[in-house]
């Protein structure tokens, strides 16, 4: 067998080209046998169908590149949970556009590691660029806001804990029970004090509660509020102004978790919801939920350049200080990981091809849609609304069924492949969640989901009253 080809310099787009048509029609070809958001059978038919694909894992003798390619990616695709389906709405799991997939793809090809200049000169420029525009977007009052790239809300989060400690020490974090589950996780991973939780009876922090256990807690220990712009469960936003009005009284820092509701500022319509993200000490955004990026595209924000001083780390082969004063950007402290994709191409690639107007578009049409299923769902007399959606996020249950049918309902919408639906437990009950993400969702693809949920519920219900 040849040396195989290379993706980059001149002769790495001739070799690519045949390969990405393998894998285009791989990719339509899996969907096609797919036929819809999930595959049927649940997980003991997708493991062997894979497995089948995969047999052996290491072959003797190569099959060649076509026959990997289109063996592989078709067998993926055909067990894959499709964001792009409409169908398909259980999570935060967004269907990423052409333009951001395609560009992903060129930053594989150059194959950028942004832990050096050397290794990165033109996406080093294009990354600071990006993540300073974005910045601003958060911070528009301040004079030098700046933004790391994160592989997601997690690390942002993480980054947020870890720079507070290294400003105060060891802070005492205060979250709702609302929070994401990488707050708690960041706090021990950081050695820090598990997290005070401030009960958010509605979904959202609960003020009076916030303000007791202020000041309760006031001259303990250095505190860091954590409020959610856009929670994971139902899709809510904490009263982030008046949150910050109480760590300003009593001399706490705070952190916005914005990753899934953040976007809004893009919109005109929607960007109220959000107020008050610019008083917070940092902010996390992230881009694969209500920004139709491929998976990473985390952001942490801060108020001034200066607060990432903390992160920055040498290594002489990477950031040599001759080399820094010489004048070649010192990229190392821009990341707690070394080797790093430049995740940022796809997102200047999305703001220049679609810009403010574009992307506020996106966001409005979702929304829209999140809200005309709630209004289908308080018309149909056998479903039940748990409230007007904050985001795109809908909850909702068959009327007078017990939890243990709902959660019948949605495991068998996914074991048949018909529809991927969420779950989350809230006032004392189990529903069914749908995060809308998909801005192509129809009117009709939204009732043809309700239609699945009811029509199995008779079914269920019908079944159990036969036995």
């Amino acid at each position: 067998m040849p040396t195989p080809p290379l993706a980059g310099s001149t002769n790495g787009p001739t070799a690519l080209r045949p390969l990405i048509d393998t894998v285009l029609t791989a990719l339509q070809e899996g969907a096609r046998r797919r036929n819809g958001p999930l595959p049927a059978g649940g997980p003991d038919t997708v493991t062997a169908h894979t497995r089948t694909a995969l047999d052996p894992v290491i072959p003797e003798h190569g099959t060649g590149p076509h026959h990997a390619l289109a063996t592989l990616i078709g067998a993926l695709t055909e067990g894959a949970a499709d964001p792009a389906d409409p169908l398909c709405a259980a999570h935060l799991h967004t269907p990423p556009l052409a333009l951001a997939t395609a560009a992903d793809l060129a930053a594989s090809a150059l194959n950028p590691s942004m832990d050096s200049w050397d290794q990165a000169p033109a996406a080093s420029t294009l990354e600071a660029a990006t993540t300073a525009a974005l910045a601003a977007e958060i911070y528009p009052h301040h004079t030098h806001p700046d933004a790391l790239i994160t592989t997601g809300g997690t690390e942002a989060n993480q980054l947020a804990l870890l720079l507070a400690r290294e400003r105060h020490g060891p802070v005492q974090t205060i979250c709702g029970t609302n929070a994401h589950h990488s707050i708690t996780r960041a706090a021990w991973l950081l050695g820090l004090p598990a997290p005070l939780t401030v009960p958010a009876p509605h979904g959202t922090i609960d003020l009076t509660a916030l303000a007791d256990t202020l000041t309760r807690h006031h001259g303990q220990a250095p505190l860091l509020v954590t409020a959610t712009a856009g929670t994971t469960d139902t899709g809510q936003i904490d009263p982030l102004t008046d949150i910050a009005d109480l760590c300003d009284t009593h001399g706490a820092e705070l952190h916005i978790d914005a990753a899934y509701g953040g976007p809004l500022l893009l919109s005109p319509a929607h960007r109220h919801k959000v107020n008050g993200l610019d008083r917070a000490h940092s902010v996390t955004l992230d881009l694969h939920k209500l920004g139709w990026q491929p998976a990473s595209a985390g952001i942490l924000a801060v108020p001034d350049h200066h607060h990432l001083d903390a992160l920055h780390h040498h290594a002489p082969y990477l950031n040599a200080d001759d080399d820094t004063q010489a004048g070649l950007p010192d990229l190392l402290g821009r990341s707690l990981r070394t080797t790093r994709r430049p995740d940022a191409l796809k997102i200047a690639v999305t703001l220049q091809a679609l810009g403010r107007t574009g992307l506020a578009d996106l966001i409005d049409r979702t929304c829209a849609a999140a809200h005309h299923l709630a209004d289908l769902i308080t018309k149909t007399p056998t479903l039940d609304l748990y409230d007007r959606p904050t985001i795109t996020t809908v909850l909702f249950r068959p009327t007078n069924t017990d939890d243990h049918t709902v959660a019948t309902i949605r495991r068998t919408l996914l074991t048949r492949g018909h529809a991927v639906l969420g779950r989350t437990r809230t006032h004392g009950r189990l529903w069914l969640k749908a995060t809308l993400l998909n801005p192509h969702t129809t009117p009709d693809d939204l009732q043809k989901l309700l239609n699945l949920v009811t029509h199995l519920t008779t079914e269920l219900t019908e079944g159990s009253t036969h036995r």
